[in-house]
């Protein structure tokens, strides 16, 4: 694991001493991912119905994928998603790389790829541009795994991106949504990703964290910086 326990001391990221969240205000977060998980499930559940049967008519199973990514103080869990992307996948992707030089670069760069030649047709495309494809990872927040505000949750590899703010990334659970969700997505670079982050952690606030969720459904419907 990246840095030491940060859950049993100060860290110091960014010249900054950061105390994490462990006390009354840790308790009041997680009450609140609890109740505003369940209430969500409630709300969202004719998408739970819908949502299968799109991704079933445009291909097979399966419905959900499953990808292991990196939680408070380094735990590793299973981060779950609507399938968005073929079945052949990372052979798509190592295919499309190895052919285009300027995808490649931009793949090392932020993790991602403007025009990805995985997406699952043009439902892959709406589940992505509306953020319906991240809707399961309630069952993660329900499992305190994730929080519903929080950075975005990465794999192992990208750890050593964050540089020195790893520890910040590692004291907190990641989110559902959070900074980079209404901040720009996938119009910022990984730099100011990793600093929407480390700023987040740092000036944390129940406030903030409902004005995220605000701004989030905001984003949701509007689409703007998805892909």
């Amino acid at each position: 694991m990246i840095g030491r326990d940060v859950g049993e001391a100060r860290v110091e990221a960014g010249g900054v001493l950061f105390p994490p969240s462990r006390g009354a205000s840790s308790r009041s977060k997680r009450f609140f991912d609890v109740l505003f998980s369940l209430g969500l499930i409630g709300l969202a559940l004719p998408v739970f119905l819908i949502v299968p049967l799109m991704i079933l008519l445009t291909d097979r199973a399966p419905v959900l994928f499953r990808h292991e990514r990196v939680g408070r103080d380094g735990r590793p869990f299973a981060c779950l998603k609507f399938r968005t992307m073929r079945r052949e996948a990372d052979e798509i992707l190592a295919r499309h790389l190895a052919e285009h030089p300027e995808a490649l670069a931009e793949w090392l760069e932020t993790r991602k790829l403007r025009d990805d030649p995985r997406i699952l047709g043009a439902v892959g495309r709406f589940l992505r541009r509306t953020s319906l494809d991240e809707l399961p990872q309630v069952f993660n927040v329900l499992r305190g795994e994730m929080s519903v505000v929080g950075p975005r949750p990465v794999v192992r590899e990208e750890l050593i991106r964050y540089g020195v703010h790893a520890p910040l990334y590692l004291s907190v659970r990641p989110g559902l949504t959070g900074p980079w969700q209404v901040g720009g997505r996938s119009d910022t670079s990984y730099e100011q990703r990793v600093s929407l982050d480390a700023d987040y952690v740092r000036s944390w606030s129940f406030a903030g964290d409902i004005r995220i969720v605000l701004r989030t459904a905001r984003m949701m419907l509007s689409g703007r910086g998805a892909y």
